[in-house]
């Protein structure tokens, strides 16, 4: 899997349907999360409504942005909780009075769930132009950086006496 989208992963994109995932599973141990995501993923099926685009804005910055003509600010809701963003819309009463020659723009309530991964949050949202913008950022802690870890060895007493000498 792209390491771009292991970052982030569409619960229900309908892709992975065609795979069985249970063989990996037997031999991987302690990706239980990892394979939850993956369950949840093969299973969901919402249809591709309403349209969205993931893409990289930067080294750990990315970007959702779904197509939601026709909702307000107020009828869509934005929900981060553990490592699951779910983008809901509902929309409000319709007017009664309005007579449609043809309706090409959806106006149904939808759930979209994605699955992040660990140290990606949310950074903010704009509904702009008929676009839902979510971006997300990546940070990684810095105990979970990697370092360099000095290595001792049996003439550590000789090198630290040549240290003291040049300091004096």
């Amino acid at each position: 899997m792209n390491t771009n989208l292991s970052l982030l992963l569409d619960t229900e994109d309908k892709t992975m349907n065609a795979f069985d995932f249970t063989p990996l599973f037997r031999t991987a141990i302690g990706f239980d999360r990892l394979a939850n995501a993956l369950e949840s993923a093969n299973r969901a099926d919402a249809g591709g409504y309403p349209p969205y685009n993931i893409e990289l804005t930067g080294d750990d910055q990315y970007r959702i942005s779904m197509a939601v003509a026709g909702f307000r600010p107020d009828e869509v809701e934005i929900e981060a909780k553990e490592n699951l963003l779910t983008v809901t819309g509902r929309k409000g009463a319709e007017v009664a009075d309005r007579k449609y020659l043809h309706r090409g723009i959806a106006n149904r309530n939808f759930e979209r769930a994605y699955q992040l991964a660990d140290y990606v949050r949310v950074d903010g949202a704009e509904l702009k132009d008929g676009l839902l913008h979510i971006d997300l950022v990546r940070e990684i802690p810095e105990s979970m950086k990697p370092r360099r870890i000095a290595i001792r060895g049996n003439d550590e007493k000789l090198i630290e006496k040549q240290q003291a000498e040049q300091v004096a």
